[in-house]
């Protein structure tokens, strides 16, 4: 693998999220999950915070998805559930 296209591959993990208020927010992509037939992304910001951001996830095309906002309470307490059980996995193993 080249150089650029390691670079690639290190770029693709890194979401730049942008909010109504204009602030922005460079975050890399923990992961792709499904809770309840959906599937739904986690992403951490660089900054050092513990935040976590969870959307929908939405598959495009060929390498090019779609971040969905969850605006059902319902459905975000379902996908972090699911989320929080994941990670909790990971920490056992």
């Amino acid at each position: 693998m080249s150089d650029k296209e390691k670079q690639e591959m290190e770029d693709e993990d890194i979401i730049t999220l942008e909010f109504e208020d204009g602030e922005s927010v460079e975050t890399e992509v923990m992961g792709v999950f499904e809770a309840d037939g959906k599937e739904y992304i986690a992403l951490v910001p660089l900054d050092g915070s513990d935040d976590v951001y969870i959307y929908g996830y939405k598959e495009i095309g060929d390498e090019e998805y779609e971040l969905v906002d969850i605006d059902d309470d319902e459905e975000f307490n379902k996908a972090v559930a699911e989320f929080d059980k994941l990670v909790a996995e990971d920490v056992e193993e």
